[in-house]
């Protein structure tokens, strides 16, 4: 009995093995085979039996279907004359290489003339357009369909209407919606019906891309002799209206971007005017060198991503430690060495850090050569944040606005919550009492120096991150620097970040009228006035520096 029971299971495994292999096995295996006989049937003589084998990669909903159709589509689908294998055509280091549509090996090619490209017409490239949108536009993945929503605005023509409207009937993202909606409108612009016209018309006025607009336009245009394209004074009523509208929004994007870049350009000038601020209120130097300290900090970021080739993405991290302890021990050293010698006599003092700032470029220039270099941009923080078609914010100035108000908060909490920011603030107020209870002024100045060439050495951190490093990286903004430390008051930090900000802000709404140059001329023209009137700033903070 129990042999027979044993026998019975055995027998019943095996019977469950089959109906598994029967169910899930064979039809995968039957759908493989019918992938492989579509995109063979690509290479047909006959057109008839390529739209067909289109038709028939879009019903399997294959995901290797859509690079298959877009490489046909765009010329870079051949075949292998001699044993009719199907490749793909890429460019890889200036040379041309194929590879197999199946995967595999790269497929080896003696000459060009070995692979011929699969021929296309019209028609087919039609059938192809509208196959690829209705792919990618039914796919899973929101970002894939975005991208094909997207791409339909750009690329919007009459035989996609259909795919676009049945797209429209069952997507739920309202992005992709909006998308779908301008692309379908594009293309209904052109329309023999009267309010077909006038409703797609509407539907581009509420959109912000670049294609709506350009759309619009022609049916206001006149020519010399005051004539219309367009004939019918309600369409060109409507398409004057839309695009008022559009380019009411595209100016008021237009401000929120600019105020935007302004930001992140004040959170740069406070990055590198705070610890100027800090050192001229608290010693009353004029540190001409302070641009170096700001180089010293971008060349270490460099540095540390050399050290950290395989973790990019944690070198930034790693380098702002870094490069504030390399600028602050510089610092430390210089008012060591140099400055502490020269208190009292301003004069002396620039000259003295001028020389120094030269030396320390030809330094960098000796060790590094005087060419740029580039720092990598780690991938979180590359890219941007697309709001609309007019307005999109990238990630790294994002990230430095926050950063820099981070290193705000954090100095705030230094002066305010340290025993060391207690004794800076007296030192500030009143050396000679600071001295008379026993705060070594001195060890005060070194590590206020410290801290101020520190903080220049981050924001050479951030500055890595826009532009390049080269040995006269921080020449470009110690002008800069100056003119915020002076202008939101010497030793005030909130000054300083008013000043920063509000200065980034101007610029940026100058550059636009004025130029870059012209724009920073009046700037300072302002700057110079406004001293006539409020010699101390715009926030006053009373101390050694100040009141001499």
């Amino acid at each position: 009995m129990v042999g027979y029971f044993e026998a019975g299971y055995i027998k019943a495994r095996y019977l469950r093995d089959v109906l598994l292999f029967v169910c899930l096995v064979l039809p995968l295996a039957s759908h493989a085979d019918q992938f492989s006989d579509a995109v063979t049937t690509l290479n047909a003589d006959s057109f008839t039996e390529k739209e067909q084998a289109i038709y028939a990669l879009v019903a399997l909903g294959d995901e290797r279907s859509t690079p298959v159709l877009k490489a046909m589509l765009e010329g870079k689908l051949h075949y292998a004359r001699e044993s009719g294998e199907l490749l793909y055509e890429r460019e890889e280091n200036r040379e041309t290489v194929y590879e197999t549509v199946f995967g595999g090996e790269p497929f080896v090619v003696e000459s060009r003339r070995d692979a011929s490209k699969i021929r296309t017409n019209n028609n087919l490239r039609r059938q192809l357009r509208t196959a690829i949108a209705g792919l990618e536009l039914g796919s899973e993945a929101v970002e894939v369909r975005l991208k094909a929503a997207r791409n339909l605005v750009n690329n919007s023509s009459e035989d996609l209407t259909q795919t676009i409207r049945d797209a429209m009937a069952i997507e739920d993202d309202k992005k992709v919606q909006e998308y779908l909606s301008t692309a379908l409108a594009l293309v209904d612009i052109n329309s023999s019906d009267h309010e077909l016209r006038l409703s797609s018309i509407e539907r581009l006025g509420n959109s912000l891309e670049s294609e709506a607009l350009a759309a619009l336009m022609p049916l206001v245009r006149a020519d010399d002799d005051g004539n219309f394209a367009e004939e019918n004074q309600d369409i060109r009523d409507a398409a004057a209206l839309a695009i008022k509208k559009i380019e009411g929004k595209l100016a008021f994007y237009g401000t929120v971007e600019n105020v935007f870049f302004g930001l992140s350009l004040g959170s740069v000038l406070l990055l590198a005017a705070v610890g100027l601020a800090i050192t001229f209120g608290v010693m009353g130097v004029i540190n001409m060198a302070h641009g170096e300290m700001i180089m010293l900090g971008a060349y270490t970021t460099y540095v540390v991503q050399l050290l950290m080739p395989n973790l990019i993405e944690a070198s930034l991290i790693v380098a702002i430690p870094a490069a504030f302890l390399v600028a602050g021990a510089m610092g430390v050293l210089i008012e060591r060495l140099v400055i502490r010698h020269l208190y009292g006599r301003p004069l002396e003092t620039l000259l003295a850090t001028f020389g120094i700032s030269l030396i320390l470029q030809q330094a960098v220039r000796s060790i590094f050569t005087p060419l740029n270099r580039q720092v990598i941009t780690p991938d979180w923080m590359s890219g941007s944040f697309e709001i609309n078609g007019a307005l999109s914010l990238t990630f790294n100035r994002f990230y430095i606005i926050w950063f820099s108000l981070l290193v705000v908060i954090a100095l705030v909490w230094l002066t305010r919550q340290t025993f060391f920011g207690l004794q800076m603030r007296a030192v500030t107020q009143n050396r000679a009492m600071a001295n008379s209870m026993g705060i070594r002024s001195g060890w005060v100045d070194a590590m206020t120096f410290g801290l101020g060439s520190g903080i220049a050495g981050i924001a050479g951190v951030a500055l890595s991150q826009l532009t390049n490093v080269g040995p006269n990286l921080g020449q470009a903004y110690i002008i800069d620097s100056f003119m915020v430390v002076v202008f939101g008051g010497v030793g005030n930090l909130f000054g300083t970040v008013f000043a920063a900000m509000s200065l980034g802000v101007v610029n940026k709404f100058l550059e636009p009228f004025a130029g870059a140059v012209l724009g920073k001329i009046i700037v300072l023209v302002f700057i110079i006035l406004f001293i006539q009137w409020r010699p101390r700033g715009m926030f006053a903070l009373k101390g050694r520096a100040a009141e001499d």
